[in-house]
Parts: structure tokens; C-alpha cells; sequence
């Protein structure tokens, strides 16, 4: 009986220790995946052009995060990332619209959630 529960224990722990690695590896793909990172640089500008009322750099900037932000969405699976896709894409069509007040707060949404990505 005790060599059951011994092996139980083993069991269960080794199970453990896959699937916190598991999350651990994910989370350090996010932080160190370059896209990620570029796309924050780039959605940072756009929001820095937006308050200065340059709709056009601002859609420069917020495609090129968009472009970054995708790439990252095939090696990171991440709530903020999704979100921060969607709030650069607003930022884009509102930039070019010429609603720079608008995009830039997509943009700044965007800046908030890609720093979460995990």
C-alpha cells in the first residue's frame, strides 16, 4: 500500500512539473519573442505621432506593429496579443480616416495589452 501511494505521489509529480513547463516555455516565448517586443516599439510611435496629430506616421507605425504583432500570433497563443491585433488594426483604419485622436487611443490599448503578452 505504501509503494502505491509512493508512486501515486511520483506520478502526479511528474504530470505537474510537465504541464508547469509546459506554461513556463509558452511565457518565455512571449517575453523574449521578438515580434512582440518590436511590435510595442512601433505601436509606442504610433501613439507618440497620434498625440502630435500625424495620422499618417501613426498608420506607418501601427501597420508595421500589426505586421510584427501577427508574425508573434504564430509562436505566441496569448489573450493580450489578440487584443493588442485588434486595437492596432483600429488604429490603423481610424488613422487612415484621419482620426488621429481615435487611433491613437487604439494604438495606446494596443501598447497596454502587447506589454501583458506573457
Amino acid at each position: 500500500m505504501g509503494a502505491r501511494v509512493l508512486l501515486g505521489t511520483v506520478v502526479l509529480g511528474a504530470i505537474a512539473s510537465l504541464v508547469s513547463m509546459s506554461f513556463l516555455h509558452s511565457s518565455v516565448l512571449a517575453a523574449g519573442n521578438k515580434h512582440v517586443a518590436e511590435a510595442v516599439e512601433h505601436a509606442k510611435e504610433a501613439v507618440s505621432h497620434g498625440k502630435q496629430g500625424h495620422a499618417d506616421v501613426l498608420v506607418k507605425h501601427a501597420s508595421t506593429a500589426l505586421e510584427h504583432a501577427q508574425a508573434a500570433q504564430k509562436d505566441v497563443k496569448s489573450p493580450h496579443l489578440d487584443e493588442g491585433v485588434k486595437a492596432l488594426k483600429d488604429a490603423v483604419e481610424h488613422g487612415k480616416a484621419g482620426h488621429a485622436d481615435i487611433a491613437t487611443k487604439h494604438a495606446d490599448s494596443a501598447v497596454m495589452h502587447l506589454s501583458e503578452v506573457k
